[in-house]
């Protein structure tokens, strides 16, 4: 059902746009070059640019997004329209909103500190809507307070369509501009700033949440703030850190994983934190905005298949009756990486491979730095058991070379 729908956000997105190569760029990773789109590190307190790239080029914001709606409840708690305990009701239209979502019925609602808390933590496309009916009477209405919102700011090329980031034309932004909005969020709202560290919250017995995983990676400096895909503008992130008594705000977007987007930030704001340019770098409001189409990450062909995009080696250690099993494997080979004092062990790949309509699970342990993945296999030869290297471009569907 989830590569269904991903793939019906592809085709919403299909005759839109076509690739812009000049708005990816290589970067290093642990395992080697990874392709991202435009990135920026900006000081919060000064606006500096820091480090940057095509921060300029137009890009499908996707869930980031949510944070202008979450800009516009802070202006609505800070004047006192609002007030954290006041009901957000779910309409026909809210609870009619596709998957991140709570999953509230038509005529129930939540208070606003729980609709926070959902939007940070869950990314809740329904909350999104709810909250924009309640404060703006209709989605339609709030969105153009957001558009009107983002060109006071300074963000010139953003204008919004929705208040969730679902795939829609209306929906446009910059990695300078989403970095504007965070320096905002971070300067207007002190507050309310803290929601943004929001993993999972309670909402009655249900536990909702996985949070942004850039704050484990990154603590403790990590504060958040919101991640965001949708097929065409791939995985984006809206992260901001606090090292040292200096904040800084960054952007990242384009990536074909999310684990690589968290990976690649986290690069980036230790790059930042070392820099010392005295502030002689241009501020984020003195970058320009580049015009044109957006570029497109996942066609509507490769979007919600299955995929390595990932730059290092694997490890196939056998192909299993069932996932459960076949995770097993996989822990096992994490534990003997470890032992053998490798820092980098890779990431959990189990891949179904289907042969005659019979699906078995290979456990795979994928994007391993150059020369650990032959380590570990002669260890596991050197004992006789099945191990075999595998490169990226051995990941070709259907899979069937993995059927074991």
């Amino acid at each position: 059902m989830k590569s269904l729908f991903l793939a019906c956000l592809a085709g919403l997105f299909g005759l839109m746009a076509v690739p812009a190569a000049a708005q990816f760029t290589s970067v290093d990773s642990p395992t080697g070059p990874i392709t991202a789109g435009p990135y920026i590190i900006v000081d919060a307190k000064t606006g500096e640019t820091l480090l940057q790239s095509g921060a300029g080029a137009p890009w499908y914001p996707a869930s980031l997004t949510k944070l202008m709606t979450i800009y516009i409840v802070f202006q609505e708690l800070k004047t006192g329209h609002l007030k954290l305990q006041t009901p957000v009701p779910f309409s026909a239209h809210a609870a009619s909103m596709p998957p991140s979502k709570l999953g509230m019925a038509v005529g129930t609602s939540v208070t606003l500190e729980q609709a926070l808390e959902s939007l940070v933590a869950n990314s809740a496309n329904d909350v999104a809507v709810a909250l924009a009916e309640l404060i703006g009477g209709s989605e339609p209405a709030f969105a153009q307070r957001m558009t009107q919102t983002a060109k006071q700011l300074g963000m010139t090329a953003t204008t919004f369509g929705n208040a969730n980031g679902l795939p829609d034309p209306g929906n446009l932004s910059t990695a300078r501009d989403l970095a504007l909005l965070g320096v905002a969020l971070a300067r207007d709202f002190p507050q309310y700033y803290g929601y943004f560290r929001t993993q999972d919250f309670m909402l009655g017995k249900r536990l909702v949440g996985h949070g942004v995983k850039f704050v484990r990676l990154y603590a403790p400096y990590a504060e958040g703030l919101k991640t965001g895909f949708i097929c065409a503008s791939g995985f984006n992130l809206v992260g901001s850190a606090t090292r040292d008594g200096r904040r800084l705000i960054g952007v990242a977007l384009g990536f074909r994983r999310g684990d690589l987007r968290d990976e690649f930030l986290v690069r980036l704001f230790d790059q930042a934190y070392a820099l010392k340019t005295g502030g002689a770098r241009p501020m984020v409001w003195q970058l320009r905005n580049d015009g044109g189409q957006p570029a497109v990450v996942f066609s509507q062909s490769e979007c919600g298949t299955i995929r390595y995009d990932m730059p290092g080696d694997a490890v196939w250690l056998g192909t299993y009756g069932t996932w459960a099993v076949a995770r097993q494997v996989y822990d096992n080979g994490e534990t003997e990486l470890a032992r053998m004092g490798v820092a980098h062990t890779g990431k959990e790949y189990i891949l179904p491979v289907t042969v005659n309509k019979a699906t078995r699970q290979a456990a795979i342990i994928a994007d391993l730095e150059p020369g650990v993945a032959e380590r570990l296999c002669a260890s596991y030869r050197a004992r006789k058991q099945f191990c075999e290297v595998k490169k990226p471009q051995d990941f070709v569907a259907p899979f069937t070379a993995f059927w074991r």
